[in-house]
């Protein structure tokens, strides 16, 4: 009797344990949830990579510029030596 009232308490709980578990659903759904999170992140991360790709292109820019600047700015004073009767030593 004792056995048979074991099984029977071991019977009861295992179908309480999976009748109260979370459904095929609820389990898709979280996982589903889960990867949505996940491709959040990934896009976050596309997103901070191509901004900071971009500020480093225009930092290039800019750099380009005022070299290109500063050497212009050193042939016209050359030119303009050269029209004053050339350089001093």
């Amino acid at each position: 009797m004792k056995k048979v009232l074991s099984i029977v308490t071991v019977a009861a709980l295992s179908a309480m344990f999976v009748a109260c578990g979370p459904s095929k659903e609820e389990i898709e759904a979280r996982e589903k949830a889960k990867q949505d999170s996940i491709a959040a992140v990934e896009k976050a991360k596309q997103d901070s990579i191509a901004a900071v790709e971009a500020e480093n292109a225009r930092l290039a820019e800019e750099a380009a510029a005022a070299e290109k600047a500063k050497a212009d700015s050193t042939r016209v004073a050359d030119s303009m030596a050269n029209l004053k009767g050339g350089k001093k030593k």
